[in-house]
């Protein structure tokens, strides 16, 4: 029986991009679903393409996909939206490339995820065009991956005694638990201000349409940071090229 071929229209962002000959692309979208579509565009890198400019890493666009037994094909492709506001300053760049490279990790090719979709974006929105400092929008986005791909840490209180807070608590990233000082245990854990505990929890538990509405002092950002990096990394057992790359050149 002959394979017949679909097509369909999607928004997405360009994840990832690679050249294929002389000519032609071959990126990853991630789509406004929140699933990972890897699709060829024949002609993407001539100069006259319409395709060019929509298929090129960071660039968010209306994609219409043919699609014929395993083979998905950009037939056209609009850009919407370019995150190229990233490209003057190498820290935001690169951490809006860590944010492709989890989205490359976390999302699948046949599960939808809308939310992840969202917080990807929206966190590239608020680094390039809001300019929000961006350890905060790091460990904005790398707490509430965590939370959307099954990760998520307990923060409600103590793990030991179930104190709520306290001046300086502790956070063991292995197990994703809280303690106090009492209760602290022998393995390695993170010290963290009320200040820290405070964002976290927002982070976590907040409904996603406040998710960025609250601030911290940049010290307490570089420390989250820090603390949400060290975490999704031991928590996935991954380790992430661009982040490595980021905390490179973060200083």
């Amino acid at each position: 029986m002959k394979e017949t071929e679909t097509r369909f229209t999607t928004e997405a962002l360009v994840i990832k991009e690679m050249n294929v000959g002389e000519s032609d692309r071959l990126v990853t979208l991630f789509t406004r679903e929140g699933k990972l579509l890897r699709a060829f565009a024949a002609g993407a890198k001539n100069v006259r393409s319409k395709k060019g400019a929509a298929t090129a890493l960071l660039t968010y666009g209306s994609f219409t996909v043919l699609h014929k037994k395993d083979t998905f094909r950009i037939y056209e492709a609009a850009p919407m939206r370019v995150f190229y506001g990233a490209g003057s300053d190498i820290e935001r760049l690169a951490l809006a490339q860590y944010f492709c490279e989890l989205a490359a990790v976390f999302a699948e090719t046949d599960s939808e995820n809308g939310e992840f979709f969202r917080l990807i974006l929206n966190s590239l929105h608020f680094l390039t065009a809001e300019m929000r400092y961006p350890p905060l929008v790091k460990a904005i986005t790398e707490l509430r991956t965590a939370v959307l791909t099954g990760y998520t840490p307990d923060l409600v209180a103590c793990a030991g005694c179930g104190k709520f807070e306290d001046d300086v608590m502790f956070f063991e990233s292995a197990g994703g638990a809280l303690y106090c000082g009492n209760c602290k245990p022998s393995a390695k854990t993170a010290p963290i201000s009320r200040t820290m505990l405070s964002a976290m929890r927002h982070i976590v538990y907040a409904e996603f349409s406040k998710l960025y509405a609250f601030d911290i002092p940049n010290e307490a950002a570089r420390a989250l940071s820090d603390l949400t990096g060290a975490y999704i990394t031991l928590q996935t057992d991954h380790r992430f090229a661009t982040l490595d790359f980021y905390n490179s050149i973060k200083e």
